[in-house]
């Protein structure tokens, strides 16, 4: 994997985050990964964005890690997951402009406050031929009712911020095809289990644009 550190435009400030290309001969598929909540310690290096980066990797697929405004380099402030979600818009822009990049296959992949902010791109983006939800919150019950792409939830059964049963309600109204896996003793962070969530999500992605 070649990876590049960088900074891109998101409006008037700047977004710190992190490419990573496969070996091979583009252009990839590529997946823009978001982290969980900044004002709880979430980073671009947080230990499932990263294995859902490595993973992608291992399936000949680009992917972009970056911090949220206000987070390490990225400029700007916390902006109550509405300014976040232009983040991850600036991102998919970003991977658009890529050479290294095949812009028809773009995909989005979020991690709890990252699916926060990813779900409502991926509801109205079409650029978005994928998504992954790890540890996902829905905050709004109409989201991706319209969403008739392939789409990945992965759960843990000892999540204290989310019911799986919720979770279950809500993904089983969802539109085909779609793909939802409870990982039994898991909590919300996934200690112990975060190489096995990077290569479920990565297996998926690479079922995608095969």
């Amino acid at each position: 994997m070649k990876k590049e550190k960088l900074m891109f435009p998101c409006g008037d400030i700047s977004l710190e985050g992190v490419l990573w290309l496969p070996d091979d001969n583009g252009p990839f598929p590529a997946v823009v990964v978001c982290h969980p909540h900044p004002l709880y310690g979430g980073n671009m290096n947080n230990n499932i964005v990263h294995e859902v980066c490595a993973a992608l990797g291992e399936h000949s697929i680009a992917s972009l890690r970056f911090n949220f405004r206000g987070v390490g380099r990225s400029e700007g402030s916390y902006a109550d997951g509405i300014g976040e979600q232009n983040d991850v818009k600036a991102a998919l822009s970003f991977l658009e402009g890529r050479e290294e990049i095949d812009s028809s296959k773009l995909a989005l992949c979020g991690y709890s406050f990252g699916t926060m902010v990813s779900i409502p791109v991926a509801d109205v983006d079409e650029r978005i031929k994928a998504y992954a939800g790890v540890s996902s919150f829905f905050v709004a019950p109409d989201l991706l009712r319209n969403f008739h792409k392939p789409k990945f939830f992965i759960h843990g059964t000892n999540d204290d911020f989310i019911s799986p049963r919720q979770a279950v309600e809500i993904i089983n109204k969802l539109p085909d095809p779609k793909t939802f896996e409870l990982v039994e003793g898991a909590d919300h962070f996934w200690w112990g289990f975060d190489r096995g969530v990077g290569e479920k999500v990565g297996s998926f992605f690479a079922s995608c644009f095969k």
